[in-house]
Parts: structure tokens; sequence; C-alpha cells
């Protein structure tokens, strides 16, 4: 496959990735204190060498406490933080490799056994449970000026891109979703208004970083409290979702499924996912990802099962018809960090699969 388009470069604003795979984001609690160690570097280094073009890091806490947990989940404030960051950017861009750093706050998911109490749009949990507490309207700049500091952190150390973590039931996607959403003022209600904050944070951060800098968007209609959530029943409310995000300034978005072949609306169209869709409703460039390369869908393992590879041609299809312009690897990467170079070569052969027994991390 080595010739396919797959292994062509794409540039988007200042960013050239050399190919079109990416690591997905996976959260993995090993850096003490939150400092990322020479093991972390380490670690992103050999998915670069193995032929992954973007490299997108696990979650990145904000700095502030309510932002996330356990403190072995990395941050971005400090000397010997932001010194364990330029090693990994530097080993990474050593591979030949870009990495963008994913900005990381858990909302109502935070867990509060160290006393810090969680923060949300209105104290519930996705369960609809009372948790934490509500922000206050008056709080809600300041926490888009922490995502805004924690970009020009990261373009700052040499990022090449920042992506804001919008899914999968963390603070901006309680924002999205009626369950988690339940405010009275102007960001709760209609779509439109659930969508106000997200968008405020995305032109936060676009202001911070300047005209140039990329910034990507991942979402998710499903939630890490309910596989079956959905934000947007349909595309008119899949464009009423994303376009105020483009139209703030997201350059890039990534729709996070669990099986990327799946379609995302299969009353409008049979086979469009929600990539392919994605990029349909805004026009741009998008990143799928969901068990690529792998039998069985994220978080469907049994205890002691080993996921077997499966083939990429459905990958390939959707690429060819323009559905997505990059694809994220998440669990094949942790089992083999050569898997770009083995597709690349035509050797997936030599490919086993995924043991969630032995992993290091898991998709966040």
């Amino acid at each position: 496959m080595a010739q396919h388009e797959l292994f062509q470069p794409l540039t988007v604003r200042s960013l050239t990735v050399p190919n079109r795979f990416a690591m997905a984001p996976m959260t993995r609690q090993a850096s003490p204190g939150g400092i990322p160690g020479a093991d972390v570097a380490e670690y992103y280094r050999r998915r670069a060498a193995g032929g992954v073009g973007l490299i997108i890091t696990e979650g990145i806490r904000l700095p502030d406490p309510a932002a996330g947990y356990p403190y072995a989940v990395p941050t971005i404030a400090g000397d010997d933080v932001l010194a364990g960051w330029r090693r990994v950017v530097d080993a990474v861009h050593g591979e030949g490799a870009t990495i963008a750093a994913q900005l990381w706050h858990q909302g109502a998911q935070r867990d509060d056994v160290d006393g810090v109490v969680p923060v949300s749009p209105s104290g519930v949990d996705g369960l609809g449970r009372p948790k934490g507490r509500a922000l206050e309207t008056d709080e809600l700049p300041r926490v888009a000026q922490l995502y805004a500091e924690g970009a020009v952190t990261a373009r700052d150390l040499g990022f090449d891109a920042v992506e804001i973590h919008g899914a999968h039931g963390y603070l901006l996607d309680e924002f999205f979703w009626e369950r988690t959403n339940l405010r009275t003022d102007g960001y709760g209600g209609s779509l439109s208004a659930r969508t106000r904050f997200p968008a405020e944070v995305v032109a936060a951060v676009r202001a911070a970083v300047g005209p140039d800098y990329p910034i990507v968007f991942r979402f998710s209609q499903w939630k890490g409290t309910d596989y079956t959530a959905t934000i947007a029943d349909d595309p008119t409310q899949l464009q009423e979702l994303l376009c105020p995000l483009a139209e703030a300034g997201v350059d890039m978005l990534h729709p996070s499924t669990r099986r990327h072949y799946l379609p995302a609306f299969p009353g409008y169209d049979g086979e469009l996912s929600l990539a392919g869709w994605a990029k349909k409703v805004t026009g741009l460039p998008v990143i799928a990802v969901g068990s690529v390369g792998l039998e069985t869908q994220f978080r469907s393992e049994k205890r002691g099962q080993v996921i077997r590879p499966a083939p990429v041609d459905r990958l390939v299809e959707q690429f060819d018809a323009g559905e997505f312009d990059i694809a994220a690897i998440g669990r094949a990467l942790l089992a083999d960090p050569g898997w770009v170079n083995r597709l690349r070569n035509g050797a997936l052969d030599g490919f086993t699969g995924y043991d969630p027994a032995t992993a290091l991390a898991a998709l966040n």
C-alpha cells in the first residue's frame, strides 16, 4: 500500500502531516505528579518511528484542580512538566512525525476522592445523579481561558496543533448533552444554546494562538456512561452542533466512534459514517476512529479475550470515497507500535491482535 493516498501528506494551516494516520489519544495515568517522564517520551517516539504521521497525546489536564484526577494524568503547567513535554515533542519530531496536545477537562466525571469538588454545566453526572456543583455563568470565561492558556503553552512547547476534548461525557460534551445540561441561562435549552460554551472555548483558543495554528475538536455521540447516547439525531442537528465550532475557529474535526464503519444516520444514508457526515455538513477535514484494524469495537472486550486483527478494506473504501482525511489508530498501536509501517509494507499478516490484559492504556 506504500503508494496509496493514505501515505501522502496532508496540510492543515501550519500543520503538514506526512501521512494519513494518527495515534488516537489514550489515557495512561503514567505521569506521576502530572510530569511526563522519559518513559512517556519513549512511548510516543516508538509509535512515531512505527509510521504514525500524527501523534495525539493522551488527555492533558488543564491547570486547575477541578479539571482532572488522578494526578498521574499529565498536566501542562510547571517547569518539570514543561521540560517533560519538550522531551516528548523532540522525540516525536526526531522520528519525522507531528504531534498534537489534547486539552482535557473532566467535568462531572472527575473523581472527587481527594476532596476537590467537580464542576459541570448543571452539577449532575452522565447518569443524571447529583455530583459536584454547577458552574456559575460568570465562571465560564475563566474556564475558556484555561483552554486558551493551555493551547498557547502547547504551541510554545513545539506541539504542532492542539485538540480540544469535547467528547465522551467530559466537560464540553456535558454542555452538548441534554442529560447533563439542565441550564436555564443562555447556555442551556436548545441545541444551539448548548453548543454556545464549547464554541466560546474554541474562540478563546483561536484568539490566543493566532490564525495559523491548527485546532482539532474531538466530539462523540456515545458517552462513557451510555454507549447509546446521541447529541444529534439527524444530519441537520449535526450541522447545528458542528457549524458554530467551525465558525469559532476549528480546523479539523475528530468524531469519536466505537466502530468507524457503521452508518451514523441509517435513515438518511445506509453507509455514510459519522466522520463522513461531519465532513459533509462542515466541509472541514476529519479524523475517523473506532476499532481500526481490530475485530471487536472499543470497550466490548470480555475479560481475558484477545482481540483479533481485522482487514482494513472498509477503511480504505471510506477514505477513497472521501469520508475522512486521517484515520486514528488506538488499540492496534498499543499491541504493535509499528502497525502503520506493517500496513505500508503489506505485512499486516504478522500482526497478531490486541490483548487487553497486557495493554498499558485505554481510549479516553
